[in-house]
């Protein structure tokens, strides 16, 4: 029996056919499953390429163990050949490569002596909630001010949002996060600085626990969202006003329909596109503006060890995290691809690069 014959039966035997043979076969389904393929051979390439870039650091994590003159000659020796840096540089990438895709091992950690993924796994929940709440907070608020500073042009609104956008934009993530710790330390104890939960969280109630974390969050998100909601605004106003002037806006306006109606219906369903398109790029990037704010605000995430891992020259440690950001990337165009198809259906999937 193919595909697009229905089973013998009863009708809704049938009817669940007809709907799993049209939900394999539909556009959507099919553009990701190529996204995803393709994806595996970006990864594949990335992780070579990023593999011969760590390499091209001089020295290994062994050259400040040699350092010491407690540690043996012996010792070292031992070390180098657990974590195959006696091999050639080849055979490593492939043996690490071929435990990943295998087991899914990104190996062991030299500085931590434990593998690699159970040490993200404890992290990289903490960094995702962080990065994931920031682009929320972001998108809504940039945008609903993106919209009034469009349609109340070159009012006094307006005027004041172009402002604080060109402020926001004026402040890197460090600086809000240093003005942040600042000013929790003036109105200490308000807002909580250090770690993602308080001394007696252990004690609370499930909601109180959430609430807990969510109290802790406040300065990191903020932190995150200032400089990304003041571009995203002004992206936002730009678009919104590039559409406005459209003739079939005008003709809209013309046939009487409603002020409202044109703005929110026919004008910003146009405009938020090229916004969606950026979302992929938005979700990559505040994991590395994640990586600030959890520095300046001790957040326990993936940061802190990332960053003694590159330090440290800790091989795998260093890949995987590598690995995370790629993955990220991928899955912010697809999820943007996706979301633009659904909300402007002319959209073509199979057209889209």
């Amino acid at each position: 029996m193919t595909l697009s014959e229905t089973p013998p039966g009863n009708q809704p035997l049938q009817t669940a056919w007809r709907w799993f043979v049209g939900l394999i076969t539909s556009e959507a389904t099919i553009y990701v499953v190529k996204r995803v393929l393709q994806a595996l051979l970006t990864l594949f390439l990335a992780s070579a390429l990023c593999f011969a870039i760590i390499q091209l650091a001089p020295g290994d994590y062994l050259d400040k163990l040699r350092e010491n003159p407690k540690i043996k000659p012996e010792t070292i020796e031992q070390l180098r050949r657990q974590f195959n840096l006696d091999k050639p540089k080849f055979v490593q990438y492939w043996n690490w490569l071929i435990q990943v895709v295998t087991r899914g091992n990104f190996g062991l950690s030299f500085a931590y002596q434990r593998p690699v993924s159970s040490l993200l796994g404890e992290r990289v929940f903490a960094t995702l909630l962080l990065a994931i709440s920031s682009l929320v907070v972001t998108w809504t608020i940039a945008i609903p001010l993106g919209i009034v500073a469009a349609v109340k042009q070159n009012r006094w609104v307006d005027r004041v949002l172009q402002v604080v956008s060109y402020t926001g934009q004026g402040f890197p993530s460090f600086i809000t996060a240093l003005l942040l710790l600042i000013f929790a330390q003036n109105t200490s104890p308000l807002f909580p600085v250090g770690d993602m939960t308080g001394i007696y969280y252990n004690d609370l109630t499930p909601i109180g626990k959430l609430l807990d974390v969510g109290w802790h969050m406040i300065l990191p998100t903020i932190a995150l969202s200032v400089t990304s909601f003041a571009g995203l605004q002004r992206i936002m106003r730009g678009e919104l006003l590039d559409v406005l002037r459209q003739d079939y806006i005008q003709t809209a306006r013309a046939k009487g329909l409603p002020e409202n109606r044109v703005i929110y219906i026919h004008a910003l369903r146009n405009a938020v596109n090229p916004l969606i398109t950026l979302l992929g790029f938005e979700f990559s990037s505040l994991l590395g503006g994640a990586f600030i704010a959890e520095f300046f605000f001790n957040w326990p995430g993936l940061g802190r060890l990332i960053l003694q891992a590159v330090t440290a020259q800790d091989l795998y440690l260093v890949m995987a995290s590598l690995m995370i950001g790629a993955v990220m990337l991928i899955v912010g165009n697809l999820l943007a691809d996706l979301l633009l198809k659904a909300v402007d259906p002319r959209i073509k999937l199979d057209e889209m690069n």
